[in-house]
C-alpha cells in the first residue's frame, strides 16, 4: 500500500509539473491539437506514448546515474561541456516561461476576481517561498491534492459532453492543416513539456529509491496526462469551430456548467499554475545550488524576483516571444533523450 501511495504521488506530480496555464485554460490543446480535427486523437495518443516513455526514462536515467538536478542529466546527455551549455540556456528559458506562469497567476486574479494584477503575483511568490521550505515533500503532498481535482473535471467535461449534439465531431472534423504540420505538432508539444518538467522529475528520479515505484509513477503520469489532453480536447471538439474565438476556450465550457464548476474551475487554473511555478522553483534552485556558494533560500528569492520583474510584460507577450523559441531547443534535447544509450549505461555501472 505505501509504496502504491507513492507511485501515485510521483504519477501526480508528473500530471502537475505538465499541466500548466496553456493546458488549463485549453489554448494548448486547441493549437496543437484539436485544431486539426479528427487527426487529434491520433496525435494524443501519439503524444501519451512519448510522455509514458520519455518521462519514465528521464526520471530512470536520473536514478541510476545519481543526478541530483537537471543539469546532471544533460551533462549525461550530451557531455561536459555542450551539457553545461545547454543546462544554462534551459535556465534562461525556464526563468522565462515561469515569468509567463507568474504572469498567467496574476492574469486569472484580474481576470476572475477582480482583484489587483500584482495581488495574484505576490500571493504566488509567497506561497512558493513557504511551501519550498519543505522541499521535495511539499510538492509530491500538494499535486496529490491539486491533480486528482483536476482529473475529476476532467471526467465531468466527459460526461457534460456526451449529451451534447456535436459530441462526435471529434471523429468528423476536417482540416486544412499540411500533414507535416499536423504530425509535427505532438512531437513539438511533448518536447517542449518534457524539457520543462525535467527541473521536477530528475530531483524526483534521484530521491525516490525504488525504481519500479519510479516506472510505475511515470508510466501512471504519462498516462493521466493523456487522457486529460484527450478529455479537453473531446469537449472542445464538440464546440468547433466558435470555440476557437475564445481566449481560455476551456473557461468558456466551465462557465455553461453552472457557478460552482465556474468557481472550481478558476480555482483550479490559478493551482495548476502555483503547482507548476513551485516544482520549477525547486528545480532550478537545486542547478543553480551546484555552483552558488549560497544558501539555497537566497537562490529561490532571486529567482523569483527575476521572474517577478519580467511578469511586468503581461502573459500574452511572454508567450508569443518564449515559446517559439523554445520549441526548437526542446525537438533537440527530446532527440538525444530518445537516442540515449541508456542500457549500455547500466549495464556498465553494475559492473563498477
Amino acid at each position: 500500500m505505501k509504496q502504491a501511495f507513492r507511485v501515485l504521488q510521483i504519477a501526480f506530480t508528473y500530471i502537475g509539473t505538465v499541466v500548466g496555464a496553456g493546458f488549463a485554460t485549453g489554448q494548448e490543446i486547441l493549437q496543437f491539437f484539436t485544431q486539426y480535427g479528427k487527426w487529434a486523437t491520433v496525435t494524443i495518443g501519439l503524444s501519451t506514448m512519448l510522455f509514458v516513455w520519455l518521462g519514465t526514462k528521464m526520471m530512470l536515467i536520473a536514478h541510476d546515474t545519481g543526478s541530483r538536478s537537471y543539469e546532471d542529466l544533460n551533462k549525461h546527455l550530451f557531455g561536459h561541456k555542450a551539457g553545461k551549455w545547454i543546462t544554462w540556456l534551459t535556465l534562461l528559458i525556464l526563468i522565462g516561461v515561469n515569468s509567463v506562469m507568474l504572469a498567467g497567476a496574476g492574469s486569472v486574479f484580474v481576470e476572475h476576481l477582480g482583484l489587483h494584477y500584482q495581488t495574484g503575483l505576490i500571493l504566488t511568490i509567497v506561497g512558493t517561498y513557504l511551501l519550498l521550505g519543505r522541499g521535495i515533500k511539499a510538492i509530491l503532498q500538494m499535486n496529490s491534492i491539486v491533480v486528482p481535482m483536476m482529473l475529476l473535471l476532467s471526467l465531468l467535461m466527459i460526461t457534460s459532453t456526451i449529451h451534447h449534439p456535436g459530441a462526435l465531431r471529434f471523429i468528423t472534423l476536417t482540416t486544412d492543416a499540411h500533414p507535416v504540420q499536423v504530425w509535427l505538432s505532438p512531437l513539438l508539444y511533448s518536447s517542449f513539456n518534457l524539457v520543462l518538467a525535467q527541473a521536477v522529475l530528475v530531483p524526483v528520479g534521484n530521491q525516490i529509491r525504488n525504481r519500479n515505484v519510479l516506472k510505475w509513477g511515470g508510466v501512471f503520469g504519462g498516462i493521466g496526462v493523456g487522457f486529460m489532453l484527450l478529455a479537453a480536447h473531446f469537449a472542445m471538439s464538440a464546440q468547433m469551430p466558435g470555440i476557437m474565438q475564445f481566449e481560455i476556450p476551456m473557461g468558456s465550457i466551465a462557465f455553461q456548467l453552472g457557478w460552482a464548476v465556474q468557481s472550481v474551475y478558476v480555482t483550479l487554473i490559478f493551482m495548476e499554475i502555483f503547482t507548476t511555478f513551485v516544482a520549477d522553483i525547486y528545480g532550478m534552485t537545486l542547478q543553480l545550488g551546484q555552483h552558488l556558494q549560497v544558501h539555497p533560500r537566497l537562490i529561490t528569492l532571486t529567482i523569483m524576483l527575476l521572474c517577478y520583474s519580467l511578469s511586468q510584460f503581461g502573459f500574452s507577450s511572454l508567450l508569443s516571444i518564449l515559446y517559439p523559441i523554445f520549441g526548437s531547443l526542446a525537438l533537440f534535447w527530446a532527440g538525444r533523450l530518445v537516442t540515449d544509450r541508456w542500457g549500455s549505461f547500466r549495464a556498465r555501472h553494475k559492473n563498477l
